[in-house]
């Protein structure tokens, strides 16, 4: 028998994308599901590039952080819901924050070796309707019931059942390990590096004032579609300055003194869905598709955040000195040491902005590691997370469809560097370029 050749990778093209606008948790889509979210955005998707056909696309890949039981299968169910033809296998996927362009990635890689011709990605997060979980000794209990081979064993069982047993258990917005909020992870890189409140602030009122203009130039014309009500990003706050947003008090890092993050120069919980799809150059050139941008790189990295941040460790790279946001600071640099590529080699750069102090301690991270400076009139020039909103699988997809919009705007070549930091002490990296 005669061996499988190995295939020659081809080029991965970014066509569009389709999200819905952003809300804060528990406003417009208090009520709507991961499910319901996802399959708006690629229902919109879909609509957009007439993707109604049987097999149109290959597979779905998409994920949520923040799920119910009910959602074990969400990219498939989002699917079978959909205006997508109901026999696209799909599967869910999850690297906290970097769902989204992990799904990406899962994609491109069955594209780029011919395993199929086309394929959406992305992901969905509400945190208005997360999941409550049964108090534990609750469920100890429910379990001893259901185990019972007799009524009375099941009712003496049942009968151990106390009014504290019935108090759920809330999802915390805490590093398991660590038992610190990922806002307090950012306050101790804060410190460590030395990012001023100041700075942070800028970048804040920065990413507000760039979405806004996006929002009112209609770069989100063909990105966005309607959804309960909303046609924009409910956290976006057109009039925010670096003036209205230094009255705000400090959240985090409070325990310490001159704490410099708040509410302004942090990103809220959010709900949202986001999708992108991609193709061989092929499949896109058989439908008239022209690619936006074509993803040619991508790395993954993660740190010892536990001890790290825990140790207040210092900011030079030396061990226990890494903080929970601070993956791609690894990441980064071996992505374009790889591809043989500098900073000064891109012309767009998307960070996402889980806070304002995280952007900053990345970019003097990657400079510590030799890389050159990031010119920021090239940084997130759309606006980011901290003006969108971060519904945490979502936004990945969203970083990769506005990125890839934005340098086909450019109407020259060039390439977009994306950097998206995670929980879990995690980064997912990549490139678009554009000929």
């Amino acid at each position: 028998m005669s061996p499988l050749k190995s295939p020659t990778a081809r080029r991965v093209a970014v066509i569009g994308g389709s999200r819905v606008p952003f809300a804060r948790s528990d406003g417009p889509y208090a009520t709507a599901s991961n499910q319901e979210m996802l399959t708006a955005a690629l229902d919109g998707l879909v609509e957009r590039y007439g993707l109604h056909a049987p097999g149109a696309v290959g597979e779905f890949v998409a994920g949520a952080v923040l799920k119910h039981s009910r959602d074990f299968n969400l990219a498939r169910e989002t699917v079978l819901g959909s205006k997508l033809d109901p026999r696209t296998p799909a599967y869910d996927i999850q690297q906290a924050c970097g769902t989204g362009l992990q799904a990406v990635i899962a994609a491109a890689n069955k594209i780029a070796l011919g395993q199929t011709e086309a394929a959406v990605a992305g992901g969905a997060d509400t945190a208005s309707d997360a999941p409550l979980g049964v108090n534990d000794r609750l469920r100890r209990i429910l379990l001893e019931a259901r185990r019972a081979t007799s009524a009375g064993a099941r009712l003496k069982a049942l009968a151990k059942i106390r009014p504290g047993h019935l108090v759920p258990d809330i999802p915390r917005n805490a590093e398991p390990r660590t038992g610190l909020s990922m806002g307090e992870h950012a306050a101790v890189t804060a410190r460590a590096w030395g990012i001023g409140r100041e700075a942070q602030d800028e970048l804040a009122a920065a990413s507000h004032q760039r979405l806004a203009a996006a929002y009112e130039r209609g770069f989100f014309e063909d990105l966005v579609v309607p959804f309960r009500g909303l046609e924009r990003d409910q956290n976006l706050r057109p009039g925010s300055t670096v003036e209205k947003l230094a009255a705000l008090k400090p959240v985090f890092g409070v325990d310490r003194p001159d704490p410099t993050m708040t509410a302004g120069n942090s990103t809220p919980l959010t709900d949202g869905a986001a999708v992108v799809l991609l193709a061989s150059e092929e499949w896109a050139k058989a439908r008239g598709l022209q690619p936006l941008a074509y993803l040619t790189a991508y790395e993954t990295a993660a740190v010892d955040f536990v001890h790290g941040d825990v140790a207040d460790g210092a900011p030079d790279g030396s061990p226990g000195g890494d903080g929970l946001l601070m993956a791609p600071a690894y990441a980064v640099p071996r992505m374009l040491e790889r591809a043989g590529l500098g900073i000064e080699d891109f012309a767009l750069f998307e960070i996402h902005e889980a806070f304002a102090s995280q952007v900053l301690a990345t970019l003097a991270a990657w400079e510590k590691r030799g890389l050159a400076p990031v010119d920021r009139a090239r940084l997130n020039v759309a606006g980011s997370s901290l003006a969108t909103g971060h519904p945490f699988a979502a936004t990945g997809a969203r970083i990769v469809a506005t990125l890839a919009k934005l340098l086909a705007e450019r109407g020259e070549p060039g390439r977009g560097l994306i950097s998206v930091c995670a929980a879990g002490g995690q980064g997912v990296t990549a490139v678009l370029e554009r000929e």
